[in-house]
């Protein structure tokens, strides 16, 4: 049963890697972010290989997503994929990762929660709640 399960679930995130889809417009808020997946050396310390994946999410439908592996997290590789795959007036919502900063805010209203003080911003309510939620389950059906 265990192995139906963790196949199914692989099943599905193949899917929805392949089905990403272009999200967002006017006025739809779409959580951003980053993740790396990989593996430790010996199962303890930081990640030291892995890929870069960078997904989205709308915050009033998550059935709308998209995840595409990335080479970096550098500025212009997630800027490209922003572009992309979010479509303009739609109301972005990431961490204070540097990269974010360098977006057309004419395109986007861009709100940021800082992870260091807040989950959520007390001022604007901004937070990326259902895509770290989504790199939790993401994560569960990668075998260990």
């Amino acid at each position: 049963m265990v192995d139906w399960s963790s196949y199914c679930r692989e099943v599905l995130i193949f899917l929805t890697i392949k089905t990403s889809q272009v999200i967002g417009g006017p006025n739809i808020v779409v959580e951003i972010d980053e993740a790396k997946f990989g593996k430790r050396k010996h199962n303890v310390g930081r990640i030291v290989q892995g890929q870069w994946v960078f997904g989205g999410i709308e915050r009033d439908n998550p059935e709308k997503c998209f995840l595409v592996p990335v080479p970096d997290r550098k500025s212009n590789t997630l800027i490209s994929r922003i572009e992309e795959y979010i479509r303009p007036g739609s109301i972005r919502m990431s961490d204070c990762w540097k990269a974010y900063n360098l977006i057309d805010n004419a395109r986007f209203l861009h709100l940021q929660v800082n992870h260091t003080y807040n989950f959520i911003d007390p001022e604007t309510g901004a937070h990326t709640q259902n895509i770290e939620r989504m790199w939790r389950e993401v994560r569960a059906t990668i075998p260990r």
